[in-house]
C-alpha cells in the first residue's frame, strides 16, 4: 500500500515504518495517524516478526502538526471527540500491538511523538534525542498518554513530567525508564535491526503469547481510563486556554493564561 506521510520497508523478517514528513519534523497529522495504523496492520497480518518505527531526518517526531493545530480551535465538539479518539486509537495499538514494537529514536520526540516512541516494546535513542510531554505549554491537557505513562513511570515521575512540560535528555529518559538503551547516531539502525533479530529468533507463538498476557493484565483499566481521557482531550480543546495557547505558540508569543 502507497503511503503520503510513511515509507515502508521490509527485510529478513524485520518490517522498519519510517515516520516520513522531514520538512514537518515529521509531526502528527490526520493523516499520518490513519496511515500509521494502517502500516502497523499490514505489518502484523504479514511475514515480519518485529517492526522497527524510526524517522526520517533530524527528528523522530516532534507532536501534533501545526496545520492540525490551527483546524481543532475551529471544530465542533463531535469533531474534538473523534480526534480523540483517533489519537487514543493508536497509542492503544502501539501499547497493545501482537509483535514485538522498537523504536529507533533519531531525534527528538515530543509530545504525541514521544507517546509513539515509548509505547514501542524497546526504545533506542542516539544521545541527541529529546523527550518531552510539552501540552500543558500551549493549554492542552496529556490525557491520554497519562494512562500509559503512569505505569511505564509511576505516578509520581509521571507527575514531574505531565506537570511541567519539561525536556528530558536522552540520559535522563534512560534513568526513568523510558529509553533502552542509548546509541550512536551512526549504529542506531544497525542496533535496531541486531535487536530485531534476537527477537525474531525466537519462538513467534511465545512472543505473540506473551505480550498478549502482559496486555490482559491492564487491559480492561486501560479501556476504562482511555474513555475518560478521551472525554478529557475532547473537553479542552474548546476552552480559551487551548485557543490562546496554540495563538501563542503559532505567533511565537508568551501566552497570556485566564484559566478558562
Amino acid at each position: 500500500m502507497p503511503y503520503q506521510t510513511l515509507k515502508t520497508s521490509a527485510e529478513g523478517g524485520v518490517a522498519t515504518i519510517t515516520l516520513a514528513r522531514p520538512e514537518k519534523r515529521n509531526a502528527i497529522s490526520t493523516e499520518m495517524i490513519e496511515e500509521l495504523l494502517a502500516a502497523l496492520d499490514e505489518a502484523e497480518r504479514g511475514p515480519a516478526r518485529v517492526v522497527i518505527i524510526t524517522g526520517e531526518g533530524a527528528a523522530f517526531c516532534s507532536g501534533m502538526d501545526l496545520d492540525a493545530l490551527k483546524a481543532v480551535s475551529g471544530q465542533s465538539p463531535t469533531q474534538n471527540l473523534e480526534a480523540s479518539r483517533r489519537m487514543a486509537r493508536m497509542f492503544r495499538c502501539l501499547w497493545a500491538y501482537e509483535k514485538p514494537l522498537i523504536a529507533a529514536v533519531n531525534g527528538p520526540a515530543i509530545a504525541g511523538g514521544c507517546g509513539i516512541a515509548t509505547l514501542c516494546d524497546f526504545t533506542l535513542a542516539v544521545p541527541e534525542a529529546k523527550f518531552g510531554y510539552t501540552e500543558v505549554r500551549i493549554g492542552f491537557i496529556p490525557a491520554i498518554v497519562s494512562v500509559f505513562l503512569i505505569r511505564q513511570v509511576g505516578e509520581k515521575r509521571a507527575r514531574d513530567l505531565l506537570l511541567t512540560g519539561r525536556i528530558l535528555d536522552a540520559a535522563e529518559a534512560k534513568e526513568m525508564g523510558l529509553v533502552t538503551q542509548i546509541v550512536p547516531a551512526d549504529r542506531l539502525m544497525d542496533t535496531a535491526r541486531v535487536l530485531a533479530a534476537t527477537l525474531a529468533s525466537n519462538s513467534p507463538s511465545s512472543l505473540r503469547e506473551t505480550k498478549r498476557l502482559m496486555r490482559r493484565h491492564a487491559e480492561t483499566e486501560v479501556d476504562r481510563e482511555l474513555e475518560l481521557a478521551i472525554a478529557e482531550n475532547a473537553k479542552i480543546r474548546a476552552t480559551r486556554d487551548f485557543r490562546e495557547g496554540v495563538a501563542a505558540f503559532l505567533e511565537k508569543r508568551k501566552p497570556v493564561w485566564t484559566g478558562k
